[in-house]
């Protein structure tokens, strides 16, 4: 993925978990792509194969995930 598509994501996956205040759902097929993105996002940061600028903007975004971490969508 280049960097301006994984900044794209990464804005995309933070305004839903913003406007939602729960996390994408693996099965929704809208959401499917935006959870491919923290997973993988995850394993790269892991592997210690992440952008430095990358890694901090991605770690804001884990905190915002585990902020809504477990939220019941339906309530």
């Amino acid at each position: 993925m280049t960097q301006d598509g994984w900044l794209a994501r990464y804005i995309e996956v933070k305004a839903f978990t913003e406007e939602n205040h729960r996390n994408p759902s693996k099965y929704a097929l809208e959401e499917k792509l935006m959870v491919h993105f923290l997973k993988r996002g995850g394993e790269f940061m892991k592997a210690g194969e992440m952008k430095v600028a990358m890694l901090v903007m991605f770690k804001d975004l884990l905190t915002l995930t585990e902020e809504n971490k477990r939220k019941n969508q339906y309530q």
